[in-house]
């Protein structure tokens, strides 16, 4: 297996990914039987010195993981074990570039003063009707 190509600087050692193929479920006949299809892409996150230890964070709460903390990535869209393996290498690319982008950070915000007196005389619209629906006193 080739190393995979992350981006410029980022490069995944074939060291660090294994697969496995195993029989796929689904439709496809007598086929589905007989040929394993589906494919079974594991990375070793925590063993790896490839990528900084804030993208092996953000991995570590994006994607699947299995006891040994190595991501899955399984692929069985179609009936070639060949495609399917291509299909989880560019997955596992996508999760990896995905956990590289920072999150930006949430700018605090107040509501504004003409919210805050419409929320405030809904309510007291809100607390007249229900006042009105009490007893009359005759």
């Amino acid at each position: 297996m080739e190393p995979l190509v992350i981006s410029s600087r980022i490069t995944l050692p074939a060291s660090d990914l294994s697969w496995s193929a195993a029989r796929s479920g689904g439709p496809g006949g007598q086929n589905v039987n007989k040929v394993a299809t589906k494919v079974d892409l594991r990375f070793d996150l925590e063993g790896t010195d490839a990528l900084p230890e804030w993208v092996k964070d953000r991995l570590r709460q994006l994607a699947t993981r299995d006891a040994e903390g190595r991501v899955i990535v399984v692929s069985s869209e179609t009936r070639s074990q060949a495609t399917n393996l291509e299909d989880a290498r560019e997955r596992l690319v996508e999760l990896v570039k995905r956990a590289m982008q920072r999150p930006k950070r949430r700018k605090r915000t107040k509501p504004s003063r003409g919210a805050k007196r419409r929320r405030l005389e809904a309510k007291r619209r809100n607390a007249e009707k229900k006042k009105r629906r009490g007893k009359v006193d005759w």
